[in-house]
């Protein structure tokens, strides 16, 4: 009489998903082939470039005062609308995970709306707007306030394309979640800032941190939109994008390749950060959170009557 095999649902499972060595090493060759062509390969050129002329020509054209005041401006535009930015993306989660209101899907999608239209074309919705004939252009001239072709329309044109980055990290993380600890701490007598520091915030940090890091890295890149906006106007009004572009179309390549390189360098940082981030938060999953877990120490839940803990003011 034939007997059948008792198998392990592990044993099943690994014999279902497995894949002949040979498949894994031809897929992982092709995988590894196509970043190399695409990514590594591209990366090099930009630095064997930058640095074709020699380290002095390398730092001359970094030294060059309109590549100064380019990366100034960089900066400058990330540092505002990444925070801004940051306050929307937490303000829009926490209220489209944590409540039901009327337009919660309206605003949903208004959040995507920045991943489906052009850069160029939020440019010219900003140059319509606040242009010289646009529909706010009369009233921005007649409070002298300077809009287009000036910083206030590069920090505009940046935060429209990259306020979704923060928001969309923390949407499904906020979801997933849920409600029961930020309840939980109500009837321990919290208030919502204290919920939301002692309770929220420890649950969504590294979620929160690498929306800013992708926030940061698109800031920092943005060309098409800031393209429109900015008027190249030299030493006012052009990123570091924009400067790569103007030494390019001069043929000044090295200078071009050096300031690129600067990009691609900040690219790597954040690339390495994010993968910090990544790895800090697989290593703070795979720990239990409980309420305990967030925010309510024994500290805390002393001083409760008859057994019922409370929260005690800041």
């Amino acid at each position: 009489m034939a007997t059948l095999a008792v198998r392990s649902p592990e044993a099943v499972a690994a014999r279902a998903t497995g894949e002949p060595f040979l498949v894994k090493l031809t897929l992982t060759a092709l995988a590894i082939g196509f970043l190399g062509l695409f990514l590594v390969v591209p990366l090099l050129a930009v630095f064997a470039q930058a640095l074709e002329k020699g380290w002095s020509a390398y730092v001359a054209a970094l030294r060059e005062p309109m590549a100064l005041s380019a990366l100034k401006l960089t900066l400058l535009t990330a540092a505002i609308a990444v925070p801004l930015n940051l306050v929307f993306g937490v303000a829009a989660a926490w209220a489209i995970a944590k409540f039901e209101f009327p337009g919660r899907n309206v605003l949903v999608t208004l959040i995507d709306l920045p991943f489906g239209v052009s850069p160029v074309i939020s440019g010219m919705v900003f140059i319509l707007l606040f242009g010289r004939q646009g529909l706010l252009g009369p009233w921005a001239q007649a409070h002298d306030l300077k809009i287009v072709f000036a910083v206030p329309g590069l920090v505009l044109a940046t935060i429209f394309v990259t306020f979704p980055f923060v928001a969309r990290e923390l949407i499904p993380l906020m979801q997933s979640e849920g409600t029961e600890e930020e309840e939980a701490a109500r009837v321990l007598g919290a208030s919502g800032w204290q919920m939301f520091r002692r309770v929220t915030l420890p649950n969504i940090k590294w979620g929160l941190l690498y929306g800013v890091i992708l926030c940061n890295a698109r800031a920092m890149g943005e060309f098409g939109a800031v393209s429109v906006v900015s008027g190249h106007i030299r030493g006012k009004t052009n990123t570091l994008p924009l400067h790569v572009e103007i030494l390019y179309n001069e043929y000044q390549f090295q200078a071009a390749f050096a300031a690129a390189s600067v990009l691609a360098l900040l690219a790597l940082v954040t690339l390495v950060a994010k993968t910090i981030v990544e790895w800090r938060s697989a290593a703070g999953g795979s720990q239990p959170r409980t309420a305990s877990g967030a925010g309510f120490t024994p500290a805390k839940r002393a001083g409760g009557l008859g057994g019922t803990a409370q929260y005690p003011p800041d």
